[in-house]
């Protein structure tokens, strides 16, 4: 969308075309299913059954970036409900359709957006990154940089489906993979690929950590055995992931990459809409499976060898924020300010109280002052209000305190603390990440 500069058709296409977050308050409020993700029914009709569902949104952030968008984007001041949908969504139309400005490259304008990095496996050609790489090389636009993001390279659970995905893997990377030694050759020519676009980030996607002890000879054996077709043992694949994960921070390490991990989904839980629509339909969850132990272990065997690049945990379930907290601190090693980061609240958490929880919790059991900010992994070319809303959230904590003497605000210090908020908001990011 941004390589073509894409034209929304409706204010509909542009907030509830993949938007997981909407779908489930859809779906508790009683919307039928071909309202929400139907093919047979109209964007007006889509757009009434949000508009009749907004209110009851109350006290869920979603009521707050409704309208933060809406303002932001369109310089709607009104309140969506069953009333003022028809006025609102014809206002939205109209400067979707008829001004030049409201395309997906131009939403990045009117956000002042510098860069956006989006996640991308290891057999994409970036085709679209490079074509609008090349046009926009000597401009001032929004950069736009690929995420390595190998999660299918390490799924082995399925024996068919991760041999077709080996052998595309062989033919994007011109491998001919007959072992284990040559799917990673294939896997460090793609890295390398990735570098080569502006890639300077991984991100992986995990239920838990991985970090059961293997031989090489071992993990040559699982490969061989699951490659031929055969289903692997529970063992087995968790020694597969470990290795996997090794491999993937080695090569980031070496690249001088940042390595994101984001843990702890309980994926799919609804067969009947996973067999009617597919993966990313609305029906994850938090997952509770205890990951400490194994988390521990990975970070400390690439710390040992000399191979820990710079490291962004992000977790789910927020029964794990102390542990995540403490975590980081134990692989700090005066290298880089805040090399080991805990990332903002994500997914279920990337909202006011998460927010508060995480940040809160980081205050008391490291330094909040050197956190890189807010991440948010919207579909929606109108979600960056999202970064404001965390702006907000930080702010009223560090002006509460203030207010109550918790922090000082006078001379030397009043300027810590703005230069604090400025640096969580802007500077530290754009430092760790080298952008």
């Amino acid at each position: 969308m941004v390589a073509s500069n894409h034209r929304f058709r409706s204010i509909t296409e542009l907030w509830l075309g993949g938007d997981h977050y909407k779908w489930r308050a859809l779906r508790a409020n009683g919307v039928p299913e071909r309202l929400v993700t139907g093919s047979d029914t109209s964007d007006w009709e889509k757009f009434q059954a949000w508009a009749a569902t907004v209110p009851y949104t109350l006290r869920n952030p979603l009521y707050h970036w409704t309208h933060l968008e809406l303002k932001t984007a369109f310089g709607i001041d009104k309140l969506l409900n069953p009333e003022t949908a028809r006025e609102i969504y014809d206002a939205c139309n109209d400067r979707l359709q008829n001004d030049s400005a409201f395309t997906a490259r131009g939403f990045m304008r009117h956000y002042h957006v510098e860069t956006v990095c989006t996640t991308d496996d290891p057999v994409d050609d970036l085709r679209h990154h490079r074509a609008y790489a090349a046009e926009q090389a000597n401009s001032e636009s929004t950069k736009m940089l690929p995420t390595w993001r190998p999660d299918k390279a390490m799924a082995v659970e399925d024996p068919v489906a991760f041999k077709a995905y080996v052998e595309r893997l062989g033919a994007a990377a011109d491998i001919d993979i007959r072992s284990f030694s040559d799917f990673v050759d294939a896997l460090q020519r793609r890295h390398d690929f990735f570098h080569d676009a502006g890639c300077r980030l991984s991100d992986h996607g995990l239920d838990v950590f991985y970090a059961e002890p293997y031989t090489d000879a071992e993990i040559a054996h699982i490969f061989n055995k699951v490659y031929s077709g055969t289903s692997l043992s529970d063992v087995e694949v968790r020694k597969f992931k470990s290795a996997m994960l090794y491999v993937f921070a080695v090569q980031d390490y070496n690249s001088g990459w940042v390595q994101q991990y984001h843990y702890g989904p309980l994926r799919n839980n609804s067969s009947r809409l996973m067999r009617a629509f597919g993966a990313d339909a609305g029906c994850d969850s938090i997952g509770d499976l205890n990951t400490a132990q194994s988390m521990s272990r990975f970070l400390d065997r690439l710390d040992n060898e000399g191979h820990l690049a710079k490291t962004i945990l992000y977790n789910l379930n927020p029964a794990d924020n102390e542990m995540v907290a403490t975590m980081i601190g134990n692989f700090q090693d005066g290298s880089i300010a805040g090399k080991i980061q805990w990332g903002s609240g994500w997914w279920f958490l990337d909202q006011k109280d998460g927010m508060e929880r995480q940040m809160n919790t980081l205050s008391l059991q490291g330094l909040l002052s050197r956190f890189v900010g807010m991440l948010t992994d919207s579909r929606s070319f109108v979600s960056y209000p999202r970064h404001e809303y965390f702006r907000r959230t930080l702010c009223n904590l560090i002006g509460n305190d203030v207010e109550q003497g918790l922090l000082p605000f006078n001379g030397y210090e009043e300027q810590r603390v703005r230069q604090m908020v400025e640096d969580i908001c802007y500077y530290n990011a754009k430092r760790y990440f080298d952008f």
